[in-house]
C-alpha cells in the first residue's frame, strides 16, 4: 500500500506505475486540490496532466490525512517545495511510523536561523524537533515528465539515498518496463541538481523566446547556457561533497535538457525572452495556476551560494544573472550573455 500526498501533476502521474504494479495507491489532496480532485472524481482526465487517473486509485480529501497514510508501507511526498514543510509536519507521525519517505518535490529551505538547506536536511530537521523517528528518506529527480509518466511514455528516474539498497527496494516496488528506475547514493547531487535545473531552465527559455520573435533561432546561447548550467551546478555539487557525475547524468543534464524543453520554468523564460516584463510573466502563470518553481528557488540557490563562496557572483555567472532577470533587470540578454559566453580574448 502506497500513499501520496500532493495530488498536483507528479503525484497524480505515478499513481500510473503504481498501479500497474499492483499497488493500492492512496492519492491525497492538499486543500489546494480540490478542484483538481473534483474532476478525477466526475471521470475527467486529470487537469495537470490531461491523462485519466488510473482505475482503483482511492481519493482521499486534505481532511482525511490520517486516513490515506494509516497502514501504508511507503509514502510519496509531491507537493510543490513551498508546501514541504507544512505538509511535512502535519504528516510528521504517521511517516515516522511507515519509515520511508520518498520525496519527488524540489527546492531548498531556509531554516529558521536564515540558513538554506538541502531537502532531506531540511525534512530530518523538522523530524527531530518534533521528536519523531527521521524515516528513511529517497530523492527522486531525473528527467520525468508528469503528463508522459501518466501516459505510460518510457522515462528514466533517478532515486538517490544514502541508504542504496533502500533507494533499490523502491525503485524495485515502482519500475515498470516504461518506467526505469537508477538507483545511487548522491541524493545530495540530486538534490543539488533538481531544484537549479528549473531555474537554469528560465535562461534556456528566454532564448527560446528569442526565437518567437526574430527571423532566427538562437540555438547558438542556448548552447552555451546549458553548458555554463551545467558547470555552476557541479561546481556547487562537489563543494558540497556530491559527485559531478550526476549532474552530467540524468539527475542534471538529462533533467535540464526535459526542462528547458517544455514546463513552467521554460514557459516563463520564455515569456520574457519574446518581450514581456518579469513580473507581467510571472502574474500570467500564477493566474493559470502554474508554479514557477524557478523564481523562488533562485533567491534561495543565491544564497546557499553566499554560504559556500567568498566569490559566489563570479563563481556563478549564470545563477546571479537569472536572478537579476526574475528581479526585472532592463537588459535580460547581456545579463545572460556575459553570464554564458567565455570572456574577450586581451
Amino acid at each position: 500500500m502506497i500513499t501520496i500526498l500532493g495530488a498536483g501533476a507528479m503525484g497524480s502521474a505515478l499513481a500510473t506505475p503504481l498501479r500497474e504494479r499492483g499497488h493500492e495507491v492512496r492519492l491525497w489532496g492538499t486543500w489546494l486540490d480540490d478542484h483538481l480532485l473534483n474532476a478525477v472524481e466526475a471521470g475527467k482526465p486529470h487537469p495537470r496532466t490531461n491523462v485519466p487517473v488510473p482505475a482503483g486509485t482511492r481519493l482521499f480529501r486534505s481532511h482525511e490525512l490520517e486516513a490515506s497514510l494509516t497502514g501504508s508501507d511507503i509514502c510519496i511526498l509531491a507537493v510543490a517545495s513551498v508546501g514541504v514543510e507544512g505538509v511535512t509536519r502535519l504528516a510528521a507521525p504517521w511517516l515516522s511510523t511507515i519509515g520511508t519517505l520518498v520525496v519527488t518535490s524540489k527546492g531548498f529551505i531556509t531554516d529558521e536561523s536564515g540558513t538554506v538547506q538541502l531537502l532531506p536536511e531540511s525534512i530530518s530537521t523538522i523530524f527531530t524537533s518534533l521528536g519523531l523517528d527521521v524515516p528513511k528518506i529517497v530523492a527522486v529527480g531525473g528527467p520525468c515528465k508528469a503528463n508522459e509518466v501518466a501516459a505510460g511514455r518510457p522515462t528514466a528516474t533517478v532515486y538517490g539515498s544514502a541508504d542504496i539498497e533502500e533507494a533499490r527496494r523502491v525503485g524495485r516496488a515502482i519500475q515498470t518496463e516504461n518506467y526505469r528506475v537508477e538507483a545511487i547514493t548522491d541524493y545530495i547531487g540530486l538534490e543539488i541538481a533538481a531544484p537549479l535545473k528549473n531555474v537554469f531552465a528560465i535562461a534556456l527559455g528566454f532564448a527560446d523566446g528569442l526565437a518567437e520573435i526574430t527571423p532566427e533561432p538562437w540555438h547558438n546561447l542556448r548552447s552555451a547556457i546549458f553548458a555554463q548550467a551545467l558547470r555552476e551546478m557541479s561546481d556547487i555539487t562537489t563543494d558540497f561533497g556530491g559527485d559531478a557525475a550526476t549532474v552530467y547524468g540524468l539527475a542534471g543534464s538529462g533533467d535540464l535538457e526535459v526542462t528547458g524543453l517544455s514546463g513552467r520554468n521554460k514557459v516563463y523564460g520564455a515569456r520574457i525572452g519574446a518581450g514581456e516584463s518579469a513580473s507581467t510573466a510571472l502574474q500570467a502563470m500564477i493566474d493559470a495556476e502554474q508554479t514557477v518553481e524557478g523564481v523562488p528557488a533562485v533567491a534561495l540557490a543565491v544564497a546557499l551560494a553566499a554560504q559556500r563562496f567568498s566569490d559566489a557572483s563570479s563563481r556563478l555567472p549564470l545563477l546571479h544573472a537569472i536572478q537579476n532577470v526574475v528581479d526585472g533587470q532592463d537588459s535580460p540578454l547581456q545579463e545572460l550573455m556575459a553570464a554564458a559566453l567565455p570572456r574577450m580574448i586581451v
